[in-house]
């Protein structure tokens, strides 16, 4: 019949509709249609610590005729990007607190690289390079991760104190951030076991369990046990901490000390007494050993054991130790003092 399009023209103009839907089901992107402009990055993941410089390489194949390269962040659990960087080719603009850290490597004129000077424990995580043409953008994603250590903290009240933000906040003040969960992950097949439920950076609760046991959620396998997601202004738990290499050191000052004697004892060195942070960098990157409690600025009494023994905690592991938080009037610890 006039005017009806035939079976082959159907198919013509239908199937690649129909991939694509099905490939969007699937999860997958649908085939580009145009050319690819940023070569994939060899290495998807790159490595660095706290005070380092680091590069996420972003490289075009061949440049549009006119183009923009847009640097973003992509906050966890936020469903946000945060603009760190434009650029032309020839000029850039940095935004936010990040964007006064990075730059543009430009190691030849296909180049598109971040670098970020001075890295902090905040910008670790997922970065996208993102090419802007007006026909068809593209973008490529790299994680930037930190060497670190992740440590569970609880304040002198007791376990299960902490909403969301008040976790965030107790990580802040002992030189650590929450830690994500791929950072618990990781230090769980490092050998973390820990009963207690704590915060995640992106708004979970969970914990590691190594050595299942009933009291830590029963006998079933081990791993990471999970609540989920929890109200972040109402839900109260313990938080775990994530740390990396400080600028500094840590050392010990032996004594009866009451927690002001101890402040007074690091002053007088041209120090201030350790967070909690800096006691377990100096263990894992340090290798501090010592076999005495000492004052930590929350008023908790702690000390780093890198070689168990039996006369040193009883523990079989490695790991840092804890007394709690004496009363700060008893004077019967030295201090840990950190100093830059």
């Amino acid at each position: 019949m006039p005017g009806l399009l035939s079976l082959p023209t159907l198919c013509h103009f239908l199937l690649p509709w129909a991939f694509a839907i099905l490939h969007k089901a699937l999860g997958d992107a649908a085939p580009h249609p145009g050319p690819h402009y940023l070569l994939p990055p060899i290495h998807e993941v790159i490595h660095s610590h706290r005070g380092a410089t680091a590069t996420l390489p972003c490289v075009l194949g061949t440049p549009p005729p006119s183009y923009k390269v847009r640097w973003s962040k992509v906050e966890p659990g936020e469903l946000r990007e945060t603009l760190i960087l434009i650029t032309n080719g020839l000029h850039a603009r940095g935004y936010g607190p990040l964007g006064g850290r990075a730059r543009m490597r430009r190691g030849h004129r296909l180049d598109a690289s971040l670098v970020i000077e001075g890295v902090r424990l905040e910008d670790e995580g997922r970065y996208r390079c993102e090419l802007i043409n007006g026909i068809e953008d593209e973008s490529v994603a790299l994680t930037l991760r930190l060497e670190g250590v992740v440590f569970p903290y609880q304040p002198s009240r007791g376990r299960y104190q902490f909403n969301y933000y008040e976790a965030k906040q107790a990580c802040e003040e002992q030189d650590g951030r929450l830690a994500t969960y791929a950072q618990l992950y990781q230090a769980w097949t490092e050998g973390l076991d820990w009963c207690n439920a704590g915060w995640l950076l992106e708004g979970s609760v969970r914990y590691p369990v190594l050595t299942a046991r009933a009291p830590c959620g029963g006998r079933g396998r081990p791993g990471i046990r999970s609540y989920g997601p929890r109200d972040r202004k109402r839900d109260r738990y313990d938080a775990f901490c994530f740390t990396s290499v400080t600028a500094g050191h840590v050392f010990f000052v032996p004594g009866r000390l009451t927690l002001s004697e101890a402040h007074a004892a690091c002053r007088r060195r041209g120090a201030t007494v350790a967070k909690v942070g800096h006691l377990y960098a100096a263990w894992k990157f340090s290798g501090l050993d010592q076999c005495d409690g000492g004052w930590l600025a929350d008023g908790s009494v702690r000390f780093p054991i890198t070689s168990p023994r039996p006369r040193c905690g009883g523990l079989p592991d490695p790991g840092v130790r804890s007394f709690g938080f004496p009363r700060a009037q008893q004077a019967a610890f030295g201090t840990y003092c950190y100093s830059e």
